[in-house]
């Protein structure tokens, strides 16, 4: 694609600023700057694909509040980022994504530690338009690399992309993801390399990480790390989802490590509990018991979703719960 000129960028960014902030109508604009209708709309569309200008269609206030106050109410969270519906999942990732960009766009500062994880849903964040406001944030790898995952999937690519689009410099976990068995990954825990990145990762200030549901887009099964008849004894044993494959556990929050745990290299539970502000993103209508899950570990902080899941989740959490610990329906 040609660089844009800087005469052009300036009158395009003028222009979207009359358009959206000043009200004014095309042939207002038109008029005002001699242009033709078609070139202001040109214009205007060039402001939308190049992001001087972010059109965005955003849950209202007064419903997100009432639903984050729910979700802080019965879960303990501290905050509840809930993106508008979309139909499509790639459209819902990035709309998830948005609204967990603008949190961090807010709360990160310079000398802040953010820990990463894998995944599509952590990636999407790092894949979203800002300015870069921080100088000496660090986003810091909280699980190693998995080969099959590719550089989009890594948190190793992540935290690089993340570094570029908040500020700040990225740091590598120089381990694999995943092992086969236990003794090797509580040897390579040992290796003093390991063991000083993830000393930063539990320090940190945020934490960004997925919920996993064992399903068969689920990112542990793309990536072939567990046999099919041990996803399966699993899934019977009522293990239901997992957080980045450090801990799985039951639709009660209960830990469930008997099966599938102990062979990857990253953060467990129990120290992301230290980290202050622990971020679950998890946009996929697929993950709804995960998800419930997974508040119900304690582990969370903050919880990133749509509005669709948002609501799913208090649902299922009352039809869950015995009939005397009910809310009382008007």
């Amino acid at each position: 694609m040609d660089a844009i000129a800087p005469n052009e960028i300036e009158l395009m960014t003028e222009i979207a600023r009359r358009y959206y902030e000043g009200e004014a109508t095309q042939a207002d604009i038109a008029a005002e700057f001699g242009l033709s209708r078609m070139k202001v709309s040109r214009l205007l569309r060039q402001a939308r694909e190049e992001g001087v200008v972010d059109v965005r269609i955003r849950v209202h206030r007064t419903v997100a509040a009432d639903i984050e106050e729910r979700l802080r109410a019965r879960f303990g969270l501290k905050r509840a980022l809930i993106a508008a519906d979309r139909a499509d999942a790639e459209a819902q990732r990035d709309e998830v994504a948005l609204v967990v960009a603008d949190f961090l766009d807010r709360e990160l500062h310079d000398g802040s530690t953010v820990a990463v994880g894998m995944g599509r849903n952590v990636a999407a964040v790092a894949d979203t338009r800002g300015r870069p406001g921080l100088g000496s944030a660090v986003f810091v790898c909280a699980t190693g690399g998995a080969h099959r995952a590719g550089e989009p999937g890594n948190a190793d690519h992540i935290c690089r992309k993340l570094a570029r689009r908040f500020g700040g410099t990225p740091e590598t976990l120089y381990a694999p993801a995943y092992v086969p068995e236990a003794a090797l990954r509580d040897a390579l825990l040992r290796n003093q390399t390991v063991r000083r990145t993830l000393d930063v990762a539990r320090s940190a200030d945020f934490a960004l990480i997925g919920i996993g549901d064992l399903g068969e887009e689920s990112h542990m099964v793309r990536m072939g790390w567990f046999k099919r008849d041990e996803i399966l004894a699993a899934r019977a044993a009522g293990v239901v989802g997992d957080l980045m494959g450090y801990d799985f556990f039951d639709l009660d929050g209960r830990e469930r490590n008997e099966i599938l745990g102990g062979r990857v290299i990253g953060l467990r539970l129990d120290e992301m509990r230290a980290i202050p502000h622990v971020v679950a993103i998890a946009s996929e209508p697929t993950k709804t018991v995960a998800i419930l899950a997974a508040l119900r570990t304690g582990v969370l902080d903050i919880l990133a979703t749509s509005l669709a899941n948002a609501q799913s989740i208090l649902a299922l959490d009352e039809a869950l719960r015995p009939a005397g610990d009910r809310l009382a329906t008007p």
